[in-house]
């Protein structure tokens, strides 16, 4: 192999290294962009209350029919 061919393999190397470094940061910054947004909708979702039906309602069914 010749010097140059050698040096432009490297410098591909390189550059794919590179490349697929900040495919890794591009990625972990939408995630980390996700999972904020998730929180801030589930934080978002009001509190169920309780409903206020009488205490005698729904304890018994009525199988005659």
């Amino acid at each position: 192999m010749e010097l140059s061919s050698i040096a432009s393999a490297v410098s591909n190397a390189n550059a794919a290294q590179a490349a697929a470094m900040a495919s890794v940061l591009l990625l972990k910054k939408t995630l980390d962009l996700q999972s904020e947004t998730a929180i801030g909708m589930i934080q978002a979702i009001p509190q169920v209350t309780p409903p206020s039906n009488p205490p005698h309602l729904g304890n018994s069914i009525d199988v005659m029919a």
